[in-house]
C-alpha cells in the first residue's frame, strides 16, 4: 500500500546484483498556503539514496548527492534533460491530479496524489523491471501493467481513470519503453558516476540489548550498506522462527542503515542461552557477523540486584550527608542572628562605625 512519500522511500528491498531508480511525486490541494508547501514535490533515489530533488516553487532540478554535482559538471547536457523532464512531469501529475479530483467530484479539503515510477537493473543476468503506480489519500489506486500494457484498479474509485487510460495505447506503449529502456540506461549512468559511494560495503557494529530483565533480548545492527541484509537468531545452528520478531530496515542520518530481531526468552533456562547466536548477513559479504547470546555482554538501560544495592547505599550515604549538612546550617544562621555582633576591637573602628561619613 502506498502509504506518505517518506516511507516508501525506504520500503525496496533489492539483491546486491540488483539496482534500482525510483521517482516519487507527491501532489497536494487544500494545504494553507501559510504552511509554505509546494503544490508538486518530486525526489529521486538511486539504490534507495536520495539523488535529486525538484519541486513547484523552485522549478528546478536540486543535486542532493556530490556525485550528483560531478556528473552535472561533466554532462551538463543531460541535467538539462533531467531538470527539463523534472518541469514537465510535475505540470503532468498536477494536471492529472485536477482531473481526478473533478472525476471524483471533490471540493475543498486535503488529498493527496502519489506516484511512483522507476525500474531495476540485475547486473548480472541483465534483467529489467519496470514499474509505475498511483497512490491516492495513502492507499494504493492504479497499477501500470508492463505485460498488458494496461491499468489495474486498485478501488472501484479508480475504475473510470482506468479504463480511460487503458484506450490510450500510444501513451502506454511509450510508458513500457520508458521503463524498459531509458529508465535503465539512465540508471546505469547514475551507478557509473556514484559508483563510490552506492556500490561500497560498510559492515555494522552488533549489539545484544535487554531493556528489563523479562524482556526480549534484541539483536541490533546498525552502520551498515548496502540496504540488502538479513538478520536472524539460531539455536544449535539452525535457524528459529519461533518467538523470534524481526523489525525493519531503517536509514541513518549518515546514509547507512540499521536494523534488529528480537528473541523471547521467557521460556528458556539460563543454562541453554549459549545454544543460541545471532546471524547478520550482508548481500554481498562472504563472512557473516555471529553473535553468541551471552547475558555479561548484553546492554541494558537496568542496573543487575548487586550494582542496585550499592547504588541504593551510596546514595542514602549521599542524602545523609546533605541532611546533615543542611541542619548543621540552619543552626549556625539562628546562632548568628542572636547573638549581637562582637565589639570593635579600638576605638578607631568604633569612630567609623558611628561616623560613617567622616
Amino acid at each position: 500500500m502506498i502509504k506518505l512519500l517518506l516511507l516508501l522511500l525506504f520500503c525496496h528491498v533489492s539483491s546486491p546484483a540488483k539496482h534500482s531508480m525510483k521517482v516519487f511525486f507527491t501532489a497536494s490541494s487544500g494545504v494553507p498556503e501559510s504552511h509554505n508547501f509546494p503544490e508538486v514535490v518530486a525526489v529521486m533515489l538511486i539504490d534507495d539514496v536520495q539523488a535529486g530533488y525538484c519541486d513547484s516553487r523552485i522549478k528546478t532540478a536540486l543535486a542532493k548527492q556530490d556525485w550528483m554535482e560531478k556528473l552535472k559538471e561533466e554532462d551538463p547536457q543531460y541535467w538539462q534533460l533531467y531538470t527539463q523532464e523534472c518541469r514537465v512531469y510535475q505540470q503532468v501529475f498536477k494536471e492529472e491530479f485536477h482531473i481526478l479530483k473533478q472525476r471524483l467530484n471533490q471540493t475543498g479539503s486535503v488529498h493527496i496524489l502519489q506516484k511512483m515510477h522507476g525500474c531495476e537493473w540485475d547486473d548480472e543476468t541483465e534483467r529489467v523491471h519496470g514499474y509505475q503506480q498511483y497512490g491516492y489519500d495513502g492507499a494504493d489506486f492504479l497499477t501500470f501493467d508492463l505485460d498488458t500494457e494496461s491499468w489495474v484498479a486498485s478501488k472501484p474509485q479508480a475504475v473510470i481513470t482506468k479504463h480511460f487510460w487503458d484506450r490510450q495505447r500510444a501513451r502506454n506503449e511509450l510508458w513500457k519503453n520508458y521503463l524498459t529502456q531509458f529508465c535503465p540506461e539512465w540508471l546505469r549512468k547514475h551507478l557509473n558516476f556514484g559508483r563510490s559511494v552506492l556500490l561500497r560495503t560498510d559492515l555494522p557494529s552488533v549489539s545484544l540489548l535487554q531493556k528489563s530483565p523479562s524482556s526480549p533480548v534484541s539483536c541490533h545492527a546498525t552502520g551498515f550498506y548496502p540496504y540488502s541484509a538479513m538478520m536472524f537468531w539460531r539455536k544449535d545452528g539452525e535457524e528459529i522462527h519461533e518467538d523470534v520478531d524481526h523489525g525493519e530496515i531503517l536509514p541513518n542520518h549518515d546514509g547507512t542503515f540499521q536494523m534488529s530481531v528480537d528473541l523471547n526468552l521467557s521460556s528458556v533456562p539460563p543454562e541453554d542461552w549459549r545454544r543460541y547466536d545471532c546471524v547478520f548477513h550482508l548481500s554481498g559479504v562472504k563472512d557473516d557477523i555471529i553473535t553468541k547470546l551471552d547475558k555479561a555482554v548484553i546492554r541494558t538501560n537496568w542496573e543487575r540486584p548487586g550494582n542496585v544495592t550499592v547504588l541504593i547505599t551510596a546514595a542514602v550515604a549521599v542524602l545523609a550527608l546533605v541532611f546533615i549538612t543542611a541542619i548543621a546550617f540552619i543552626v549556625y544562621k539562628r546562632k548568628t542572628a542572636k547573638s549581637p555582633p562582637p565589639p570593635p576591637d579600638n576605638n578607631y573602628e568604633l569612630c567609623l562605625r558611628l561616623n560613617p561619613d567622616t
